[in-house]
């Protein structure tokens, strides 16, 4: 049984089979189901938060759940994470306008010389379900990109992916030029990609390492806390 988690926000409690429509079509990446709930939600008079937090968010977590355990892999990851962006491209204008749903700016981008971004992908909607707002440099993303975002947009948390063994001294290198820009401090570096791991992450000084989209989530809350 899911758990409700906006005490104190207004919901339709005569209308549940929304919620649990909503976050069924999350967890089986039915992306128009997620749209037409969504909509249909909001219609009903429920807060754009309550969809969020009691069906969106809950449904993607359980997916990263089952990923986790072995019992969803890539493919299912890929279609519950284009069905919340759907649901997403629908609530984010109300969400902006009513100031809320943001725990911080994460910018996210895969390093230059490496053009993957699935990965990349999954984790900007985790993070944006979470409650980030995500700027997204894109890929093959030269080191000084990093440096100038990190300089304008002031971010809570960077991100960089690689997923070739040949571009992970790319981050190696982009650490140090973020840090002779005086701005290491002003920022939390995470990384990941398939050949990273925590051990590398601890040599290149960065803050965090998440091996999937779930968890890197996670890992940014908790830098931020």
């Amino acid at each position: 049984m899911r758990l409700k988690i906006t005490d104190g926000i207004h919901s339709m409690p005569e209308s549940p089979e929304v919620l649990d429509g909503l976050y069924e079509a999350v967890l089986n990446g039915r992306a128009e189901d997620a749209v037409r709930l969504t909509n249909e939600g909001l219609e009903l008079g429920h807060e754009p938060l309550v969809l969020l937090y009691d069906a969106m968010i809950p449904g993607l977590e359980e997916v990263g759940r089952l990923f986790e355990e072995g019992q969803f892999f890539l493919p299912e990851m890929l279609v519950a994470g284009r069905a919340m962006q759907a649901a997403m491209d629908v609530l984010r204008p109300l969400l902006v306008a009513a100031g809320g749903a943001t725990v911080g700016t994460f910018v996210m981008g895969t390093v230059a010389g490496d053009i993957h971004d699935v990965g990349k992908n999954m984790c900007n909607v985790m993070l944006e379900g979470a409650g980030f707002e995500v700027i997204d440099l894109g890929i093959n993303v030269p080191g000084p990109d990093f440096v100038e975002a990190i300089r304008d947009v002031r971010p809570d948390v960077l991100g960089m992916s690689a997923f070739l063994t040949t571009t992970m001294g790319e981050i190696e290198h982009n650490m140090v030029l973020i840090e002779e820009a005086g701005l290491r401090g002003a920022v939390k570096i995470m990384i990941g990609g398939a050949p990273i791991t925590d051990q590398f992450a601890k040599q290149v000084g960065a803050d965090g390492y998440a091996p999937d989209a779930s968890s890197a989530a996670r890992m940014a809350k908790r830098l931020l806390d």
